[in-house]
């Protein structure tokens, strides 16, 4: 279902619009940048939230692979490693 609304732009806008819009209608070239725009938003939004998490434990996963990079150091430098 589709609802109608009337939307004020610039000439050159609506100029641009005609431009690019090809077969499609004004009302689906708008429609179609405007679900491209909240994706992009969306995906901003998770990638945000993805960052904080891994804020949130960077300094646990950063104890964890200095951990694991010590016992690779001393396997290379011919110490006993932590296998014994």
């Amino acid at each position: 279902m589709k609802v109608k609304t009337s939307v004020t732009l610039s000439p050159e806008v609506l100029e641009a619009i005609d431009r690019r819009c090809g077969r499609a209608t004004r009302s689906e070239f708008i429609e179609r940048a405007a679900w491209e725009l909240i994706r992009k938003a969306e995906h901003n939004e998770r990638g945000k939230k993805d960052v904080a998490l891994i804020n949130r434990f960077a300094d646990e996963l950063n104890a964890e692979a200095e951990e694991f990079m010590s016992l690779q150091t001393e396997d290379w430098e011919g110490e006993p490693s932590a296998e014994g």
